[in-house]
Formats: structure tokens, sequence, C-alpha cells
């Protein structure tokens, strides 16, 4: 069984920088991938980025792409949304999640999910 904890989200100013963390406990096997999702408020969950636990490939959404990067440190068996140049449309409730399939497209089952954590960026 795998538990997610996600931690890290605020409140910043458009333009502002904020990491996430997703701290995983039970085994992660390198075949696994964890991914990020957002949901804000009156719209559908969004699949942002993922990445193998290898590390050997990643997916980014193009409404991220450029500005946040995806990294986790096996050793911690943590994951982390480092998220720059934040804009207002990027408030939501960040979800970390796993699937155990590998899959870092979208469409990916991810059956283990953390709680979320806010991020709310003023403009």
């Amino acid at each position: 069984q795998v538990q997610l904890v996600e931690s890290g989200g605020g409140l910043v100013q458009a333009g502002s920088s904020l990491r996430l963390s997703c701290a995983a406990s039970g085994r992660i096997f390198s075949s696994y991938a964890m991914g990020w999702f957002r949901q804000a408020p009156g719209k559908e969950r969004e699949f942002i980025t993922a990445i193998t636990w290898s590390g050997g490939s990643t997916y980014y959404a193009d409404s991220v792409k450029g500005r946040f990067t995806i990294s986790r440190d096996k050793a911690k068996n943590t994951m982390y949304l480092q998220m720059n140049s934040l804009k207002p449309e990027d408030t939501a409730v960040y979800y970390c999640a796993l699937d155990i399939h590998g899959v870092v497209r979208p469409g990916g089952r991810y059956e283990y999910w953390g709680q979320g954590t806010q991020v709310t960026v003023s403009s």
C-alpha cells in the first residue's frame, strides 16, 4: 500500500516561485510513474506533469511547460514540483498521484492519490 502526502502550497504573488513536495510511504518501484494534477474551482482536474520513478521519462502539459519542473529524490521517496513564473490561472488544488503501470502521458490510471495542497496566486 502506498500513501502520498503533499506539502508546500500557499499564497504567492504572480511571478513568484513555489515548490511542492509529495512524500510517499511504501515501496516505490522504478517502473512506477508519479504525477501532478491540479483542479481549479469549477474546472475539471488537469494532468500537468509526470515522471517515471527511474527518472528516465517526463511529461509536461503545454500549460506548464517551461515554467514547472518535476523531479524526484529516490532516497527520500519524495517527488517535487518546482513552479516558477506563477500566474493567477495556476491557482488550484494540486494533487500528486502514483501510477503503478508507469504511464507518464495523459491517460494513466493513477491508483494512489494524495489529499491535495492549495496554491493561490494573486495578481
